[in-house]
């Protein structure tokens, strides 16, 4: 008896749009985002505190000479502009604003807001490394090969 082959759809599948970012450069912002997301106000403002005795919450606190916002920052800066237009998009795209077969509008539409403040605007959008990685995943990418010890 002969098999049948499974029924072909139709149409073929559109592949997932190419993304002028790197996959790696942007699991590498969802992780800086998502560390800057974590941080928050300084609870305790005794500065003679030990460390081992608060919990190392301190880590998670967000004090003025902490480095997680200037090494997110510095990561949006050194991105070229269709990569910054690219993050702008997925983090739409992440938070509702448009889905995997409007990535076209959403990238059109980023292109056409992108300024030299882009860093500042996506700093601004809460949960932007969740945003980012959901934005991702809808058209079809992961960060799961670079999660290793990160995420």
């Amino acid at each position: 008896m002969a098999k049948l082959a499974p029924p072909q759809p139709a149409f073929p599948a559109e592949p997932e749009p190419e993304l002028s970012i790197g996959l790696q450069k942007l699991c590498y912002l969802i992780v800086k985002a998502r560390e800057f997301d974590a941080k928050v106000a300084p609870s305790d403002l005794d500065e003679g505190s030990n460390p081992s005795d608060d919990g190392m919450r301190a880590v998670l606190e967000d004090y003025a000479d902490d480095p997680t916002l200037a090494e997110l920052k510095d990561a949006i800066d050194g991105l070229d502009d269709d990569e910054v237009i690219d993050v702008i998009a997925l983090g739409w795209m992440g938070r509702g604003d448009f889905s995997a077969e409007e990535w076209a509008q959403a990238r059109t539409l980023a292109e056409e807001r992108h300024t030299g403040r882009s860093a500042e605007y996506l700093i601004g959008i809460p949960n932007l490394g969740d945003c980012l990685e959901e934005g991702a995943a809808q058209l079809g990418y992961s960060c799961e090969e670079f999660e290793i010890g990160r995420l």
